[in-house]
């Protein structure tokens, strides 16, 4: 197991993960990466003008990025990885400022399905989009980012809720909003202006709009007596965008390739950068009016020639509640990457998908495992059957397993990295989709 360990590429993800708090954070570091491999930026209200054997990228919203390589021999098929850029946290409200008992706090509302209890006790930043009013009356967008703990959610001592440890429900509205500052006086408008002047040195401006996270400043880690594991914020699904940018990086070039990576997956995709807008649709129609064959027909021959690889992290085996995975396809972390199958087609993956999924790893040397829920569980989603809908590609859902889904502090193997990498490396270069 110690070879499938890449030290270098944990510490790639670890600055990758430091770097992206939230999704414009995520989307500018992958663009960063991109730029340093060769990787030309384009502008969707701009013309395009696409040439053979290079690269490219396009972002929407700021917060969701596709990025491609065209090969030098006409393109008549895509290999696709897709992941997505946000996470499930605490988002300010747009009247956040709030005070109680002399302290400044800010009310929150909750960002997807969040795992509320590990919220508390932790030493919170906050990161996220500022749009202010320059002097002379222009309107920018600026990404902050406040990377020190500047508030926390404190606990109700169990003294006085002597019951909590038999379970109580958390009421995000009354019971969540984090503290910053002992103030009657000191509101967010002035924390922002002074945070905007600390970090790009803007002054006299106002802030006009804003979409703010606060998220925990503690560190990535290798954990585990044999740095079997690594725990972080934002492991789903910054891993997984982690991941499929190392693997097109780290391509040959060859073949026609594609990495979408949305925002909002975690509330559903509906809006004009998630999996269910038309920002992958209105690419594919760009890359072949440009460098396919420019009909209607074409354009659905590309999308049935490629394959969409729907990358989000599966939930591992727990040691301490192994009941509540089906017996037989309890995924082991550091134990593969995981094909992921639902027959309500809450997953993408189809025999024929999930097969040439399999060939993939087995060329690569890679295990590979399977996750069903169990019959009596609901069963969560991706951005796989919401592309393959959409879209029409025919599409297979895997992951990285994982423990603690959705908590602040989520935990991945450090060798599934170096698997999954491998994996969608061989995929990209492969001459055939077959």
């Amino acid at each position: 197991m110690s070879q499938a360990f890449n030290a270098e590429r944990t510490q790639r993800l670890c600055d990758f993960l430091s770097n992206s708090p939230s999704p414009w954070h995520a989307t500018q570091s992958m663009a960063t990466r991109l730029e340093q491999g060769g990787f030309e930026r384009l502008e969707e209200k701009a013309d395009w003008q696409l040439s053979p054997g290079k690269r490219y990228y396009v972002t929407r919203n700021d917060s969701s990025i596709i990025a491609f390589q065209l090969p030098v021999q006409g393109l008549s098929s895509l290999r696709m990885i897709g992941a997505h850029t946000d996470s499930p946290g605490l988002r300010l409200k747009p009247e956040a400022t709030q005070r109680s008992a002399g302290w400044l706090q800010l009310g929150v509302q909750v960002y997807g399905g969040v795992l509320l209890a590990p919220w508390f006790d932790r030493d919170l930043g906050l990161a996220g989009r500022v749009h202010v009013r320059h002097a002379d009356g222009r309107l920018t967008s600026v990404l902050l980012n406040v990377a020190r703990p500047i508030a926390t959610i404190p606990s109700l001592a169990i003294h006085l809720d002597r019951d909590v440890n038999a379970g109580r429900a958390i009421n995000p509205q009354t019971q969540m909003a984090p503290v910053l500052m002992q103030s009657d006086g000191v509101d967010l408008d002035a924390l922002l202006g002074g945070w905007l002047e600390e970090e790009h040195g803007l002054e006299d401006v106002e802030v006009v709009d804003f979409e703010l996270g606060f998220y925990d400043v503690q560190p990535s880690a290798v954990v585990g007596i044999q740095s079997e594991l690594i725990a972080s914020a934002r492991l789903d699904n910054l891993l997984s965008c982690f991941i499929g940018l190392e693997a097109l990086l780290a391509c040959d070039g060859e073949q026609g390739a594609l990495l979408v990576a949305n925002d909002h997956e975690e509330v559903g995709s509906a809006s004009a950068c998630g999996a269910q807008g038309p920002f992958l649709a209105d690419v594919l129609k760009r890359l072949n009016a440009q460098v396919g064959k420019g009909s209607d027909e074409s354009l659905i021959q590309l999308i049935q020639s490629s394959l969409m690889i729907s990358c989000d992290n599966a939930h591992a085996l727990h040691p301490n509640f192994r009941d509540k995975h089906d017996e037989r396809h309890g995924p082991l972390i550091n134990g593969g990457p995981v094909i992921k199958v639902n027959a309500s087609q809450r997953y993408a993956t189809n025999s024929v998908t999930g097969a040439l999924f399999r060939d993939v790893c087995k060329e690569a040397n890679v295990p590979v495992q399977a996750f069903v829920t169990r019959a009596d569980m609901g069963c969560g989603s991706t951005i796989g059957p919401i592309t393959a809908t959409q879209v029409g590609v025919p599409t297979i859902d895997v992951g990285v397993p994982q423990w603690a889904m959705h908590s602040i502090r989520e935990t991945a193997g450090t060798h599934d990295i170096n698997h999954l990498t491998r994996a969608l490396t061989l995929f990209l270069n492969r001459p055939t989709l077959a």
